[in-house]
């Protein structure tokens, strides 16, 4: 596809060359060579030369819907919200999901292509190789493109995370300062993938890294691993049975000035002034309070220097921080050996992340209940390992997953795998496990001509999905309504007491409804079909005004 930034290039420096001719004899020339020296010579920072996209370019006259594929839905607990896996371009995928989810998700996790030169990563149906001038470039203008975009889907207390190793980092880093912020990097973990590096190299690498931004570090999730009873029983103790609960000692003095005056123990008799160059932290009065109540103790025996007495409960203390290396997260090995184990054979998939690994990015990065996004979905990990944290702990997390369906990988393993671990059957009818009950609906992108000429009706035609999508529901004209027409508001209304379970309606801003419909619809929760699914695309067609 085109070099776009050598096209823009190349028309200025031959309009240059134009004004040359035209002022060869007075003093613009200098500032001409000037300009023209300052537009070919290199700059600081990240600087790649932009390229576009076949799937790009298929948007300037086609618009990208999802239509559903229906024989792929899995609905093994009824009434409960869905989860979703998307087939096709992950960047069609997205630009659906800005209309959807704009300022909805809560974590993002991403393993994209590493660019090694190896053939692992393919721009335009074509694998980028060590051979290729501009491979690094073609790399940044297709996750340009998606960080972009995916940055808008956050929430502002959203985080995300991209999995990437020694040939891209550098650059991803840069790259995501310039569209995250760099005030919003979060931090990098080191994660151990492999036990030895298999004498590679001069450093046989064993890690990969994991960038960490947050849309907006000011409202980040207080990240961290939820601790459990147990977690805080080994840093807290109740030897006294202290009604108060489980607690610890600290440091009754700090070393910037304050109180200074002599504790005397009410058992013993003894004093204590503050060790040389330190204060207490509390004025006397407070000091004979807490002495009183039992927060400051003279040692657990009762016949030390005094210390303060703190409960875990006062603390609040409900979280440990994650550091950034991680040696004890799960390996390759781990990853390979759960595919084998979902599809009863070795290596239908490569570089798998394993599901360990994406649990905990998941379990310090946002609550129980959360939406997390994966559009480098691959073998599937992201909901293997929602699924099984909200079995572990009872949340109730939603997945959505992108990726493409080149040789078949949507079909045949990332659903697959996901039908698995839901189902607790192989693809063979082997049992896997028992299953862990849960819905998913499948979509795929399809385009609609922008010239097509009933363009709004077909458009339509896809706007069940969207409020799927953004709700999380099946409209089944059961328990979920749509209403498009007056006609069928007229309808639902006449048989309203034939139906037991509504729970929401969804209506068309072109229904006018009347009084009582209004009043009887209003009894569940009603919802305006939004005007942002495709107004857009409508309104540069010249549909809409």
């Amino acid at each position: 596809m085109s070099n776009l930034s050598k096209i823009r290039r190349d028309k200025m420096i031959e309009f240059l060359e134009t004004l040359k001719e035209q002022h060869s004899d007075d003093e613009s020339l200098i500032a001409i060579n000037q300009i023209e020296k300052e537009l070919v010579s290199k700059r600081y920072g990240l600087v790649w030369e932009e390229h576009e996209e076949a799937v790009d370019v298929m948007m300037r006259d086609n618009i990208p819907v999802f239509t559903e594929v229906k024989e792929r839905e899995i609905c093994m607990v009824p009434g409960e919200d869905y989860n979703f896996l998307l087939e096709g371009d992950n960047l069609h995928s997205l630009h659906l999901l800005e209309k959807t989810h704009k300022g909805k998700v809560d974590v993002i996790y991403i393993d994209p292509p590493y660019n090694t030169g190896g053939k692992d990563f393919k721009y335009d149906d074509t694998f980028i190789d060590e051979k290729d001038g501009f491979r690094h470039s073609k790399w940044l203008s297709f996750m340009y493109e998606r960080l972009k975009l995916a940055r808008d889907l956050l929430k502002d207390s959203g985080v995300m995370f991209i999995s990437i190793d020694d040939n891209e980092m550098a650059q991803l880093k840069l790259l995501c300062d310039e569209i995250m912020g760099i005030n919003n990097f979060v931090g990098m973990i080191l994660w151990k993938k492999k036990t030895n590096g298999n004498n590679m190299g001069w450093l046989p690498p064993v890690h990969d890294y994991i960038l960490c931004y947050s849309k907006s570090i000011e409202s980040i999730f207080d990240m961290g691993y939820e601790l459990s009873e147990q977690d805080i029983m080994s840093k807290y103790s109740n030897p006294d049975n202290d009604p108060r609960g489980p607690w610890t000692t600290t440091d009754l003095s700090a070393n910037h000035v304050g109180p200074y005056f002599m504790i005397t123990n009410p058992k013993t008799g003894e004093s204590f002034y503050p060790p040389e160059g330190r204060y207490w932290v509390f004025n006397e009065n407070e000091v004979n309070k807490r002495i009183e109540d039992g927060r400051i103790i003279f040692g657990k025996s009762g016949n030390a220097r005094p210390v303060q007495r703190v409960f875990a409960k006062d603390r609040g203390i409900s979280k440990r921080k994650a550091e950034s290396w991680w040696d004890k997260q799960g390996m390759n090995s781990d990853a390979t050996q759960e595919l084998k184990d979902i599809f009863g054979v070795a290596k239908v998939f490569t570089h798998p992340k394993p599901v360990e690994l994406l649990c905990n990015i998941i379990k310090i990065a946002c609550a129980k209940e959360a939406t997390i996004l994966d559009f480098f979905a691959g073998s599937g990990t992201t909901a293997q390992a929602v699924l099984e944290l909200n079995e572990e702990d009872g949340g109730q997390r939603k997945f959505i997953l992108c990726t493409n369906n080149e040789n078949n990988i949507c079909e045949e393993i990332t659903y697959q795998r996901i039908k698995t671990v839901i189902t607790g059957k192989r693809q063979d009818g082997s049992e896997y496990s028992e299953g862990i009950p849960a819905n998913l609906k499948y979509y795929h992108t399809d385009f609609v001509p922008k010239n097509e000429e009933y363009l709004a009706d077909s458009l339509m035609n896809h706007v069940t999905e969207m409020m799927q999508l953004e709700h999380g529901v099946r409209i089944d004209d059961d328990s979920y309504i749509m209403i498009m027409s007056d006609e069928e508001a007229d309808e639902l209304e006449k048989k309203w007491n034939e139906y037991t379970d509504i729970k929401a309606i969804y209506v068309s801003q072109d229904v006018l409804l009347t009084a009582s419909q209004e009043a009887l619809f209003g009894s569940v929760d009603t919802y305006i079909i939004p005007d942002y699914y495709f107004n857009f695309e409508l309104r540069e067609a010249g549909e809409l005004w």
